[in-house]
Formats: structure tokens, C-alpha cells, sequence
């Protein structure tokens, strides 16, 4: 027999007890899992967010509206961060307070122009409370996916409580399955054979995180 005898002899067996009729769009599987874990409120809900973010070694801050900009301005330039990557559709006041130059999103940049920014600022499509994970889709306000992936410091703002949910079921509901989904739980790392880590390998080594309240 050759190899495509055996595969599809394989799949003929797996699929000797599927009733005749079935198809692969409309198979019995039972959905009855748990979309949500344990009862929480909504601010201890974006408390677990924060809590699971910093386990996951990203920089947690907390912000009202009128002093984000302040923070952002601060944050950048206490790591003296000179040229910042701005999506498209980021709100331009978030950097009003920041003396930085703002480097904007654009195809044809190579990977070693990404490298030589300082730091990158976004927004975020959804944030799981229960993994510490953001989510970014590609929005007008996040950008392409590798403008978060190249620099080496990303900071990322949440608004808080809209785009929060508490687990990956609820997340899922929020995002499109057609748009390039990046999913983060804290900065880039990685071990070796020994378990010493290594961070900023796979992406940012630095992930400060900025929980908007609106």
C-alpha cells in the first residue's frame, strides 16, 4: 500500500460510526463547556486582568482619561525613548505629552527600520482577564501585527471595563476569525534546555500595560 492507501484508510476507519447524512458542517458536538469561571464583579474582574498581566512580567499602570497623556509622556521618557510607532488610528492626544518623534505605520518599512524605533504605542481589540492576554486584531488604532513584534518596548492601552472580558470563550465572541489575530501574555520570552530565560527573542522584550478606566 502506499502512504495515501494508509491516510485514507485511516480516515475511513475514524470515520466508520458518522451516520451517513452527517456533514462536516453540522456535526454533533456538544458545546455545554464553561464560558465563564467562578462569579466576579466587573472591577474584580479587571483587578485579575492586572494581576495575571504583572505575573506574566508586563508593567502594570492605571489611568483616567485626562492623565493619559501624562503617563504615556512620562513613561516614554523615563526609558528615553526618541522615536515612537503610531498606528493609523491612534488617538493623537494619548501622545500630546510626549516629546518623541512619531514614526508612522507603514508597509514598505523593513524589519531593520522597526528595529530602530524606541517603542511602539497601541490600542487593543479585547483583553482576557483569566490568561493576562491582550488581543490585537489589526485595528485602526494597533496596526500591523509586526509593528508590535520588531521594537523592543511596547506600550499597550486597555480601556477599562469595555474591552475586558474574563476568559478566552468570552474573548472569542469579541473577535473575527478573518482578521490577523496577535495574542500576547506578557513581553517576548522563551527558555533554554537549563530553564534560564530569555526575554525579547520572539517580540518585545518590554510590555507596559495601560488600564484606561472610561
Amino acid at each position: 500500500m502506499s502512504s495515501r492507501d494508509v491516510v485514507l484508510a485511516r480516515i475511513r476507519r475514524a470515520l466508520g460510526d458518522v451516520p451517513r447524512g452527517e456533514g462536516p458542517e453540522d456535526p454533533p458536538v456538544a458545546r455545554d463547556y464553561h464560558r465563564v469561571h467562578g462569579s466576579r464583579t466587573t472591577a474584580q474582574t479587571v483587578d485579575l486582568l492586572a494581576e495575571n498581566l504583572a505575573d506574566y512580567r508586563a508593567v502594570v499602570h492605571r489611568s483616567e482619561a485626562d492623565g493619559l497623556p501624562a503617563l504615556i509622556g512620562r513613561l516614554l521618557a523615563e526609558r528615553g525613548t526618541r522615536t515612537v510607532l503610531v498606528p493609523p488610528g491612534l488617538d493623537a492626544g494619548w501622545l500630546a505629552a510626549a516629546d518623541v518623534t512619531r514614526v508612522p505605520d507603514r508597509a514598505g518599512s523593513t524589519a531593520q527600520e522597526l528595529d530602530a524605533v524606541d517603542s511602539v504605542v497601541t490600542g487593543c481589540a479585547v483583553a482576557i482577564a483569566e490568561t493576562g492576554t491582550l488581543v490585537l486584531d489589526a485595528g485602526p488604532d494597533q496596526g500591523r501585527r509586526r509593528i508590535t513584534l520588531v521594537p523592543d518596548h511596547h506600550l499597550c492601552v486597555v480601556r477599562v471595563p469595555d474591552q475586558v472580558v474574563g476568559s478566552v470563550p468570552e474573548g472569542l465572541t469579541r473577535l473575527s476569525p478573518d482578521r490577523p489575530l496577535t495574542w500576547i501574555s506578557g513581553p517576548s520570552a522563551t527558555s533554554d534546555i537549563e530553564l534560564d530565560r530569555v526575554e525579547g527573542v520572539h517580540g518585545p522584550r518590554t510590555l507596559e500595560v495601560i488600564l484606561l478606566a472610561e
